[in-house]
């Protein structure tokens, strides 16, 4: 019943029996990683049960907070004042029985605001049918309003509404909100899975993109890998100062580039930053399966400089980072710290 989705059989088939017995949660939770897939799901899911035609279902997939002109309107977002936000919340809703609300502002959170309209909306009737679907998505970046708010929401949702929400890491979300929703879990797809996908939508460098996407066939699709080489020689300048491959000197007109860009967001080096990392620790332990063999020397280069507890500290830092994300930390202070601990750990001249 659930048709054109790629990957995760596991999860359709579940959300195809609960459609097939009409033995439907409230509230369900996709968790899993990033670009799997999880909100492409939902609205496979909701053209279903909303028994959409040809045109409902052009409007649920114009909500796709992957096409342009939606990455568009986010951008423009944060660009308004908080207040402005806050006068109109972020949500999609073309089909009006389908509503998405996703994170907002430069900070990306789920706000408040949005959940109060989206208490507001919950009840209002469908427009035609028994039912009415809403996603809120990465759930996981609602802020701590937020979340407790919604909490009223799942306790007594109204009985025409489906509730989805979407995460990485269920654990990340209060144990209440849990506790209250169905957890699919969908995981990452087979390198060589990708590549088929990728093959018989005409897409280049197949290969490299499955590599680089990591799992996810949503962002091996959508990678551009000029930018992403871009980012890749920052972050590998980055590494080989931080191992003492490189002068500090060499880093300063990546770091003031990257400070400079209003658009060069943290987590877009730190996700490229985590790829090579994945990379060293591999070369470290003798594996030559990496994801970026063409700059194999370099990478093996910085492994044979640097101890376990460098790799393992390096790590954790990209980790600090991640979850600092969320409190607008400066993106070049940032990386600067992480560089000057890593390089201290390493023996000058060695």
């Amino acid at each position: 019943m659930i048709k054109n989705f790629y990957g995760n059989p596991d999860a359709v088939e579940t959300l195809t029996e609960m459609l097939a017995t009409e033995r439907i949660p409230q509230t369900i939770l996709l968790s899993g990683p990033g670009g799997i897939g999880k909100s492409t799901l939902v609205r496979r899911f909701a053209s279903v049960i909303l028994d959409a035609n040809a045109s409902d279902l052009a409007k649920i997939e114009h909500d796709d907070l992957s096409l342009g002109h939606n990455l568009e309107l986010i951008a423009e977002r944060e660009k308004l004042a908080s207040d402005k936000r806050s006068e109109d919340p972020l949500k999609f809703a073309s089909h009006p029985d389908f509503i998405t609300f996703a994170p907002d502002g430069p900070l990306r959170q789920v706000s408040i605001q949005q959940i109060r309209l989206l208490k507001d909306q919950s009840q209002l009737l469908p427009s035609r049918g028994k039912r009415r679907v809403f996603l809120i998505d990465q759930i996981d970046r609602a802020n701590e309003q937020a979340a407790n708010s919604l909490l009223k929401v799942l306790e007594e949702p109204p009985a025409h509404l489906l509730i989805f929400i979407t995460a990485e890491n269920s654990y990340d979300l209060l144990p209440t909100i849990r506790s209250r929703s169905v957890n699919i879990r969908m995981n990452r797809l087979p390198e060589e899975d990708i590549t088929s996908f990728l093959t018989a939508r005409g897409l280049d460098q197949p290969l490299r993109r499955a590599r680089l996407g990591n799992g996810s066939p949503g962002a091996a699709a959508s990678i551009d890998l000029e930018v992403f080489d871009k980012r890749r020689a920052a972050m590998l300048n980055l590494l080989e100062v931080a191992s003492r491959r490189a002068a500090f000197g060499t880093w300063l007109k990546n770091v003031e580039s990257i400070s400079a860009s209003k658009s060069e967001k943290l987590d877009y080096y730190l996700e490229v930053l985590f790829l090579l990392l994945e990379d060293i620790l591999l070369i470290a332990h003798g594996n030559e399966q990496i994801r970026n063999p063409d700059i194999a020397r370099q990478l093996q280069a910085i492994a044979d400089a640097v101890s376990l507890p460098w790799m393992r500290r390096a790590v954790e830092l990209t980790d600090e980072m991640a979850r600092l994300l969320r409190r607008n930390i400066q993106k070049g202070i940032a990386l600067d710290a992480f560089a000057i601990e890593l390089r201290d750990m390493v023996p000058a001249g060695a």
